[in-house]
């Protein structure tokens, strides 16, 4: 048998500073991820899709192209300088989150968000005639759902992610703290 130091045995602590830069490190990949991604496909879409045809995928799916200057399902056109000013406040106060964003599924659904939201932002911007005056290119059609993109798809995700995570993370410290119990896990 080996005596060992028990000082030496013991892991030094990770200062939490340096697991906040981590988790931030991550969602900000995430959302660069989904951001090129987003922009990757439109710039497909808008070069391939641009003559007018539309390419079947299968069964109700197909890639037409489309520019949306409002919002959701295409309402509030018009009004896209609002919109993406409101997208910019978003993204800055889903960014000063994170530094609440003790979990996982919280951390990726952050970071989904941001980059859809970014994908978006970026097509006001550079799709257009002036500042924040341009349509946000939509492409994925299932014909019975209103067309969209991969930034779309990101911040629903997100969206439903953060939910669960939500509604997991709730109920997991309401039942610890009904049972006085702490799992120091999470």
């Amino acid at each position: 048998m080996i005596d060992a130091d028990p000082a030496a045995l013991q892991t030094p602590p990770i200062s939490s500073r340096a697991v906040l830069m981590k988790a931030t490190r991550t969602s900000l990949a995430i959302a660069a991820c989904i951001v090129l991604l987003d922009q990757l496909s439109k710039t497909w879409a808008v070069k391939d899709l641009d003559d007018g045809h539309v390419i079947h995928v299968i069964w109700t799916l197909q890639f037409n192209l489309t520019h949306n200057q409002g919002m959701a399902f295409s309402r509030g056109t018009g009004i896209g300088p609002v919109i993406g000013v409101i997208g910019l406040v978003v993204v800055v106060l889903l960014l000063l989150s994170l530094r609440r964003a003790d979990n996982a599924l919280t951390r990726l659904a952050t970071g989904l968000i941001i980059g859809g939201a970014l994908g978006n932002i970026l097509d006001r911007l550079f799709r257009g005639a002036g500042w924040m005056r341009g349509a946000v290119v939509d492409f994925i059609d299932f014909q019975w759902w209103p067309v969209f993109n991969v930034a779309d798809m990101a911040i629903m995700i997100g969206a439903a992610t953060m939910i669960g995570a939500m509604l997991k993370y709730q109920s997991h410290s309401s039942t610890q703290h009904n049972t006085g119990t702490v799992n120091s896990a999470e």
